[in-house]
């Protein structure tokens, strides 16, 4: 099968995914391989291969989405873990819109598959398509499965898996593809480690306060090796001012962003990243074959990140330091550590290659197809 010879004459495609870029970018790499699989030719041909997206409007999908191509839907949706009990109320006083407005944009668009990729507004989207008897599919992107994928799993037909870790959960369903992630990664090419070494520092999207923080503590010590480091630091907006002026105060240049669009090209430079483990961070650092400190996020659901990091530990491609033990002298001294050996680097570099999955997206597709082909 191909992608526009689906159910009645198409392959439509609706993928639930939105919030942070560790969900939306690992979702556009899986649209981007399904529309390049479209028959090439007249617009016609081309418009009868659809992927559409749905989100909640408030996070980087309003822009990024349509940026690439892409409609994107918004539904009314929210968390429901983690959180106090007036909150929890609120947030459950969300669902009956949110199903209403799923079952009408089902109804609307009638995709032969519907699509999530873990958090809050995959939730609704991908019961109430099991409900009506549409294929699904969850991409799971974690070494222990989170909240939202948790109650899914048996109503969804099929689970792509970014790690191994997770297969016992899903039984019969699951599948290993590895994580959907951009191709530009797979092509970074390795680096020559020399003076000055390019550290780049994330919290991810968003930020990291903690991060920062211990970064922003560190600089002294940085100073005391003039010219051994070149920082790259994306802040998150929040935090960008307080950052830049620790680094002004100190004396240290740097290149700081509160957001790195580019981050492939940011990747490419350095010599070693520090930054928090979501799947998606994790899974461009294995393509990429980078080197890395990681930080996991204390309070990510099920503390999913600290086993997505001990994934890589254990391969010998990153160290972890939990935030609890999170000091500017401990991130300072694993950061020093690391690039005054370069053979540790190289070794930690060629480790974490070994879980790369380049052929992720083009996997997963197929599983969509596959779906897809059921409903005929």
């Amino acid at each position: 099968m191909n992608a526009v010879s689906g159910a009645r004459g198409a392959l439509r495609v609706l993928i639930a995914a939105g919030g942070t870029g560790g969900h939306i970018f690992p979702a556009l790499a899986v649209a981007q391989e399904l529309r390049s699989r479209c028959a090439p030719g007249t617009g016609a041909e081309r418009a009868a291969c659809r992927v559409e997206f749905v989100g909640t409007g408030r996070g980087l999908e309003s822009r990024i989405i349509p940026g690439a191509g892409f409609p994107v839907h918004t539904v009314a949706a929210a968390g429901l873990k983690g959180m106090g009990a007036s909150r929890l109320v609120r947030n459950v006083l969300v669902l009956p819109n949110s199903f209403w407005q799923t079952g009408r944009l089902l109804r609307r668009f009638r995709p032969n598959v519907v699509v999530g990729l873990g958090g809050y507004v995959a939730g609704p989207v991908v019961l109430q398509a099991a409900l009506a008897r549409i294929p699904t599919l969850l991409i799971e992107p974690n070494a222990a499965p989170g909240f939202t994928n948790r109650i899914l799993a048996p109503w969804i037909q099929l689970a792509a898996l970014g790690f191994k870790e997770a297969a016992p959960f899903y039984g019969s369903k699951a599948r290993i593809t590895g994580h959907p992630i951009r191709e530009v990664f797979n092509r970074i090419p390795p680096k020559v480690h020399k003076p000055p070494f390019v550290i780049f520092i994330s919290g991810g999207s968003q930020g990291s306060v903690a991060i920062n923080s211990a970064v922003v503590g560190a600089l002294q010590f940085f100073k005391q090796q003039p010219g051994q480091f070149r920082i790259i630091h994306q802040t998150g907006e929040r935090d960008f001012d307080r950052v830049r002026r620790a680094y002004s105060e100190v004396g240290i240049e740097a290149e700081i962003y509160s957001f790195v669009d580019d981050l492939a090209s940011v990747f490419k430079r350095s010599d070693l990243v520090v930054c928090r483990s979501g799947a998606s961070t994790v899974a461009e650092l294995a393509a990429a074959g980078k080197a890395s400190v990681l930080v996991p996020f204390p309070a990510a659901t099920d503390n999913h990140q600290l086993a997505n990091a001990r994934v890589l530990e254990k391969a010998g491609g990153a160290r972890v330091i939990e935030q609890r033990h999170l000091t500017p002298a401990s991130l300072y001294d694993k950061i020093s550590t690391l690039v005054e050996t370069t053979w540790i680097l190289e070794g930690m570099e060629r480790s974490v290659r070994t879980l790369a999955h380049p052929e992720a997206a083009a996997r997963i597709a197929t599983l969509i197809e596959e779906l897809a082909a059921r409903q005929n």
